[in-house]
């Protein structure tokens, strides 16, 4: 049976770790028994995002992609775990290149995350997402740090050029797909 409670603790005991490859266990673990994650946290029913828990030093979010949703280009930095429990998730990754007096971006390759699959990404990847499935696609996220609060950016989809992170232009982009983020 999921704990949240146990989840939070595990990932917390990992923190002290120089590798976020146990926190990418912890992950795992829960994202092995889908069954047992909806029973703890819920049905994913509709789009948005639920934060699980939220500190300083980590953030866990369950997130449900609206069907084929796609998001802009975007950076976390901070590192981050990505645990599908059901769907399908695409990454495009992004590589930064000096543009004109910005950051621009260009493609870097991709992976493609099922139900079970887990990845861990770095402090300094910029990556978009698309859900192509015809249904709610959910992930459990886990970043090393307090996500909802940093300053982060995005790109440009028509220009590729760094802008700050616009999260009204992000919550938009949810209703124009006719989905809310609660």
């Amino acid at each position: 049976m999921f704990d949240l409670d146990r989840f939070i603790a595990d990932l917390r005991a990992t923190l002290l770790e120089r590798s976020r490859q146990p926190m990418k266990e912890v992950v795992a673990r829960a994202i092995s028994e889908p069954a047992a994650l909806v029973r703890g946290i819920g049905e994913p029913d509709k789009a948005g995002v639920q934060v699980l828990y939220k500190s300083p030093e980590l953030t866990v979010l369950n997130l449900l992609w609206a069907p084929r949703q796609i998001t802009l280009p975007h950076d976390h930095r901070m590192s981050a775990v990505i645990g599908m429990y059901a769907g399908r998730e695409d990454n495009m990754f992004w590589r930064r290149i000096h543009g004109a007096n910005k950051f621009q971006i260009e493609a870097a390759g991709g992976e493609a995350l099922g139900a079970g699959d887990v990845a861990l990404l770095g402090p300094d990847i910029v990556h978009s997402v698309i859900n192509p499935l015809n249904r709610i696609s959910a992930a459990i996220h886990v970043y090393d740090g307090n996500f909802l609060e940093i300053e982060r950016s995005m790109w440009n989809a028509e220009t590729l050029a760094e802008e700050p992170l616009d999260i009204n232009a992000v919550v938009q982009g949810m209703a124009v797909l006719g989905n809310r983020i609660d």
